[in-house]
C-alpha cells in the first residue's frame, strides 16, 4: 500500500470498519458541552460522554481520526523537530464491548499485516502489573518474554506512563507499541531499548484499558463497563512508514516546509536559526487553518486567543526568515489541498480561513510596528535614567497589547546590551493564565458542572417528534424536583413544586441551534405543569422546565404534552427568514459571510455573521428586499433526512464547529436556500408573512449582527412607528404627512435664532469689555490686560482676546475669566514678544485655574481653564500679574 498521510489515515478507518467499528468523522477542534477543554487534544476527548455512560454511543464500537490542538509545549515548536501544536490521532474505541485481547491483536494485525512492518522491529510494552496483556503479548501473538517491557511506577511520585489517569474517573494500564527504526537513529548507547530518550524507539500504538475508577487518592474499583481507548498520532506513524527523519519530513508537512523556503529564499537543513522559524511557521499554519474551520476567529478569548498567538507567531517567524508581504493565506492554500480528503470542511471554508489570516496578519503588522516604536522609547528611557533591565511589566504590555513575542523583546533588547525582568514578566503571564482558568471553572471529569440530570437513569434517550405535531400523550420517564440544594429525582411534582418532567418522545422542542425551546403546558387527571423552558440535558435527554400550576403529575402515567402553537409558529417564522436572511448576505455580500452564532424566539431573530465593516443603508435595504421577495413567492420548505455526506454533496450549508450526527435533517426553500437544520420551520415561505431588519451592529472584530422581525412582530412595529410619529407630529404642530417639512423648517427657524443669539453674546460682550485697554498695566517690559466678565463662554472670550491683541501691543498678555451661571472660564493668550520674553499662557494658567477651583493648561501662545468658585475670580487675575512677574524674571 501507499504510504501518503492520507493513505494511512484511509487504512486504518477501513480496517476498523471491516472490525465492525462506525467510523465517525473528526469533531470539531472546539469542545463541545466540555468545560476543563479550551481545545480538543485528544482522540478520547470528545467521547467521554460515551466513557462515562451519560450518552449513549451510536454503536459500541467507533473509529475515528481526530484533529487535536495541544499548546503545552508551544515555545519548545520549532526549536526541535520533535514538537507539534496541530496533529491527528487515530483511535479505536469500545464502550463495554470488546477489551484486551481483540485490542491488542488487532492492533498487531494492522500494524504487521495491512502496512507489513517487520514483526522483529515491534516492541510492546505493558504496565508493570498487568499480567493479562503480558499473557495476550507473549502466549497469544507470541513475542519473547524479554522484547516485552514493562513500566512500574515511580516509588516516589507514584506515576507511571503505562498507566492512564486524569484525577478522579475512569482509568487503567496502556500497552504501547514501538518500533524500532534502527542504529541511525538511536543514541549509541550499549543500553539503548525501549524507553530511551533518543528517536531509535518510536511509539507507533497506545493501547489504554480503562478498566478501573479511580477516586483521585490512589484508591481503584473495577469498572462494570470496560472500554477501550487507542490513540496513535498519524504524523508518528507516518514517520516509521516514510522512513524520514522527523514529522517535518513526511509527504504533507514537507509541502509545506518546502512552500515557506520557496517564499522566503531559504534553504532547509542549511542554518539552525532558519531552521526554527521554517518548522514554526510549518506546524503553527496547521493549527491556525484547522482552528478557523471550525469557526474560532483570533481575539482576546481563551481559544481565540490561542489562535491570535499561533498566527502571529508564524507572521513574526516569517518576518525573520525575510518574506515580504501577507503569506500565510498561501501556506493555508497548501495545507488545505493536503488534508481535505479527510477534512472536506477545509475546501468548503477556503475563502473564509483566507480572509481571517490575511485580516489578523495585516493587524499584526500594523501592531508591531507599533510594537516597536514603543521598545525603542523604552529603550530611550532607560539610557536616560541608566537601567539594563526592562520591567517585566513594560515587557508584558508589549506582548499584551502589542502583540508583541517577548522573546523578540529580549533579541532586541540584547542588541543594545539590555535585557528584561523575566520573573516580572512570568508573574503578569501567571495571572493572566490564572485568569483564563478561571473561566474554565472547577469542574468534573465530564467538564461540566454536577447537577440533578446527572442522577437520571442512563438506559434510555429522549426524541423529538414534534416536526409535524405540537400535541401527544406521553409516559413520563422521570421527574426532578427542584430545591435550594439544586433538587433531586422524585416520583411526583405535586402543585407548587418547580422541577423538570423527563420523557421518551415529546412534541416540544428543546433549546438547540440557537432557536429557543417550547413552550406550553402537560395535563394530567385535571392537573397542569406549566412548561416554562425546554431544554436538552445530560445523556441526551430532553427536560421540561417549568412549575405545577395545579394538580400532581406522577412517574409511569401518561400525560397530554401540547405545545403552545402561537409560540411556535412565530419561531418557526423567525427561523426559516433566518435562512433567507444568511442566503442573501452572502448574494450581496460575498461568500465569505458564514454564521457565528444565531437566536430565535418568538419575539425576534439574530444573526451574527462574519463581515469586516458595517452595512450600508443601501446593503440592508436589498437584502431585506431580497428575503421578502423570497416570501412573497410562496416556496414550499421542504426536509430530507440524509448522510452527512449527501448533504455536503448536495450543496447544504453547514455550521462551523456543528456535531453532527451521522443521519442530519437538510432544510430547503426551494432552490434558493439550503442548510443542514435540526430545527422547526415554516411549511412555506408565504407564512413568514414579511420580514423587517430592525438593527445591523458589529459585536467584535470582523463580526457583525444582524436583528429582524417576521409576521405579526412586523405589524406591532410599525404601529409603534405610527404612534411614534403622529406623537411627534403633534408636538411639531403639524400632520404626519408633512412632518419632515417641517422639521426641516424649525431647523432653519432654529439656525437663525442661534446666529442672532450668538451675535446678542458678542455685542453684550463686548460691551461688558468696555475700555479694557484703559486698564492696561504693564509687568516688567509687557502689557498686561485682565478683566473679569460675565455670562461670557469660552468662544466669546477667545473672540474678545483676539479683539485685544491690537491694544496690548508686540509684547502682551490678555487674561479673561468669566462667571457663567456659577462655573468659570479662563483664558488666556500671549503675543510672540511676551513669549520671547519669558511669558507662557499654558503654565500662567496652570498656576492661576486652583484660585477658582478649577484646573488646566495649553500652549505658550493661548490656554484655557474650567473652575467652579467664582468667587475666586478677584484672586485669580490679582495671581495672574503676579505669575506673569516670575515668567518675565
Amino acid at each position: 500500500m501507499k504510504h501518503g498521510v492520507n493513505d494511512l489515515r484511509r487504512a486504518y478507518l477501513e480496517f476498523f470498519e471491516s472490525k465492525e467499528h462506525l467510523k465517525m468523522k473528526s469533531f470539531s477542534l472546539v469542545p463541545h458541552n466540555d468545560n476543563s477543554l479550551l481545545l480538543i487534544n485528544a482522540g478520547m476527548a470528545p467521547l467521554k460522554p460515551y466513557f462515562t455512560g451519560q450518552e449513549v454511543p451510536p454503536r459500541k464500537r467507533v473509529t475515528t481520526c481526530q484533529k487535536c490542538i495541544r499548546t503545552g509545549d508551544i515555545d519548545n515548536v520549532g526549536k526541535t523537530a520533535r514538537h507539534l501544536t496541530f496533529f491527528e490521532m487515530l483511535g479505536n474505541f469500545s464502550f463495554g464491548d470488546y477489551f484486551k485481547t481483540e485490542a491488542i491483536h488487532w492492533s498487531w494485525e494492522f500494524l504487521t499485516e495491512v502496512l507489513e512492518l517487520d514483526p522483529n522491529r515491534l516492541y510492546p510494552s505493558i504496565y508493570g502489573e498487568d499480567e493479562e496483556a503480558f499473557k495476550i503479548w507473549n502466549e497469544e501473538i507470541g513475542i519473547d518474554a524479554d522484547r516485552i517491557t514493562r513500566f512500574y511506577r515511580d516509588p516516589e511520585t507514584g506515576e507511571c506512563d503505562n498507566f492512564w489517569e486524569h484525577g478522579a474517573g475512569p482509568c487503567g494500564p496502556c500497552s504501547e507499541i514501538y518500533y524500532d527504526r534502527g542504529e541511525k537513529y538511536g543514541c549509541g548507547k550499549p543500553d539503548c531499548k525501549v524507553g530511551c530518550e533518543c528517536d531509535r524507539f518510536m511509539e507507533v500504538w497506545n493501547n489504554v484499558f480503562t478498566q478501573f475508577e479511580g477516586d483521585g487518592h490512589g484508591g481503584y474499583t473495577e469498572l462494570a463497563q470496560k472500554n477501550i481507548d487507542t490513540g496513535m498520532g498519524l504524523e508518528r506513524l507516518a514517520v516509521v512508514m516514510q522512513d524520514v527523519d522527523s514529522v517535518f519530513d513526511i509527504d504533507t508537512m514537507k509541502e509545506i516546509r518546502d512552500k515557506v523556503c520557496e517564499l522566503s529564499g531559504k534553504k532547509y537543513q542549511v542554518d539552525a536559526m532558519d531552521d526554527v522559524s521554517i518548522r514554526l511557521i510549518t506546524d503553527h499554519i496547521r493549527s491556525a487553518t484547522f482552528m478557523i474551520s471550525d469557526g474560532i476567529r483570533p481575539g482576546t478569548g481563551n481559544r481565540e486567543y490561542v489562535l491570535r498567538r499561533i498566527i502571529r507567531r508564524a507572521a513574526r517567524h516569517g518576518r525573520i526568515l525575510g518574506i515580504d508581504g501577507l503569506f500565510m493565506a498561501r501556506l493555508a492554500e497548501v495545507v488545505i489541498n493536503n488534508s481535505k480528503d479527510g477534512y472536506p470542511e477545509l475546501e468548503e471554508k477556503k475563502e473564509f480561513i483566507f480572509k481571517t489570516l490575511n485580516g489578523e496578519e495585516e493587524r499584526f503588522n500594523r501592531t508591531l510596528d507599533n510594537g516597536l516604536a514603543r521598545l525603542s522609547e523604552m529603550e530611550d528611557e532607560m539610557e536616560k535614567k541608566g537601567e539594563k533591565v526592562l520591567s517585566g511589566e513594560n515587557a508584558f504590555m508589549l506582548y499584551d497589547t502589542f502583540g508583541f513575542p517577548v522573546d523578540l523583546t529580549a533579541e532586541i533588547l540584547e542588541e543594545k546590551g539590555f535585557t528584561y525582568d523575566e520573573a516580572g514578566f512570568d508573574k503578569c503571564m501567571e495571572k493572566q493564565k490564572e485568569t483564563a482558568r478561571g473561566a474554565r471553572k472547577e469542574t468534573n471529569y465530564m467538564g461540566a458542572d454536577a447537577t440533578v440530570y446527572n442522577d437520571l437513569p442512563t438506559d434510555y434517550v429522549s426524541e423529538f417528534e414534534g416536526y409535524d405535531k405540537t400535541e401527544a400523550d406521553c409516559i413520563i420517564k422521570n421527574i426532578c424536583v427542584f430545591n435550594e440544594e439544586g433538587g433531586e429525582v422524585s416520583d411526583v411534582l405535586a402543585e407548587g413544586d418547580k422541577g423538570a418532567v423527563i420523557v421518551e418522545k415529546t412534541p416540544f422542542y428543546a433549546t438547540m441551534g440557537g432557536q429557543q425551546g417550547d413552550k406550553g403546558v402537560i395535563t394530567l387527571d385535571g392537573g397542569c405543569f406549566v412548561v416554562e423552558d425546554t431544554v436538552k440535558v445530560v445523556g441526551n435527554k430532553i427536560a421540561h422546565v417549568g412549575h405545577m400550576e395545579s394538580g400532581m403529575l406522577q412517574v409511569g402515567k401518561t400525560a397530554h404534552f401540547a405545545v403552545d402553537k402561537n409560540l411556535r409558529q412565530a419561531t418557526c417564522q423567525n427561523h426559516s427568514a433566518t435562512h433567507l436572511l444568511q442566503k442573501a448576505l452572502r448574494e450581496v455580500l460575498g461568500n465569505h459571510v458564514e454564521q457565528a452564532g444565531s437566536y430565535q424566539d418568538p419575539d425576534r431573530t439574530r444573526f451574527d455573521f462574519s463581515h469586516d465593516k458595517a452595512m450600508t443603508r443601501e446593503e440592508i435595504d436589498k437584502v431585506e428586499k431580497m428575503v421578502n421577495e423570497r416570501i412573497a413567492l410562496g416556496v414550499p420548505v421542504t426536509t430530507d433526512v440524509m448522510s452527512i455526506d449527501e448533504a455536503r454533496e448536495s450543496g447544504a450549508m453547514a455550521l462551523f464547529g456543528e456535531k453532527y450526527g451521522e443521519s442530519v435533517r437538510v432544510v430547503s426553500m426551494g432552490d434558493y436556500s439550503k442548510e443542514l437544520c435540526g430545527g422547526t420551520h415554516v411549511k412555506n415561505t408565504a407564512d413568514i408573512g414579511t420580514f423587517k431588519i430592525v438593527s445591523e451592529s458589529g459585536i467584535a472584530g470582523g463580526t457583525r449582527r444582524i436583528e429582524a422581525i417576521t409576521g405579526a412582530n412586523v405589524i406591532r412595529y410599525y404601529k409603534e412607528v405610527e404612534d411614534k410619529l403622529n406623537a411627534a407630529a403633534l408636538q411639531a404642530k403639524t400632520t404626519p404627512n408633512n412632518l419632515v417639512e417641517k422639521i426641516a423648517s424649525m431647523q432653519k427657524e432654529m439656525k437663525e435664532l442661534a446666529s442672532e443669539l450668538e451675535s446678542m453674546k458678542a455685542k453684550a460682550a463686548h460691551e461688558a469689555l468696555g475700555d479694557a485697554a484703559s486698564d492696561m498695566e504693564e509687568v516688567k517690559g509687557v502689557n498686561l490686560i485682565t478683566k473679569a466678565l460675565s455670562g461670557v463662554d469660552m468662544n466669546g472670550l477667545r473672540d474678545l482676546g483676539d479683539e485685544l491683541k491690537s491694544s496690548v501691543g508686540e509684547d502682551g498678555v490678555i487674561v479673561l475669566a468669566s462667571d457663567n451661571d456659577g462655573k468659570v472660564s479662563l483664558m488666556v493668550m500671549a503675543t510672540d514678544g511676551a513669549i520671547a520674553k519669558g511669558a507662557h499662557a499654558g503654565n500662567l494658567i496652570k498656576e492661576v485655574a486652583p484660585k477658582v477651583g478649577g484646573g488646566g493648561g495649553g500652549r505658550p501662545n493661548m490656554a484655557q481653564a474650567g473652575g467652579k468658585n467664582p468667587a475666586g475670580i478677584a484672586d485669580a487675575l490679582a495671581c495672574a500679574k503676579e505669575v506673569l512677574g516670575n515668567q518675565i524674571a
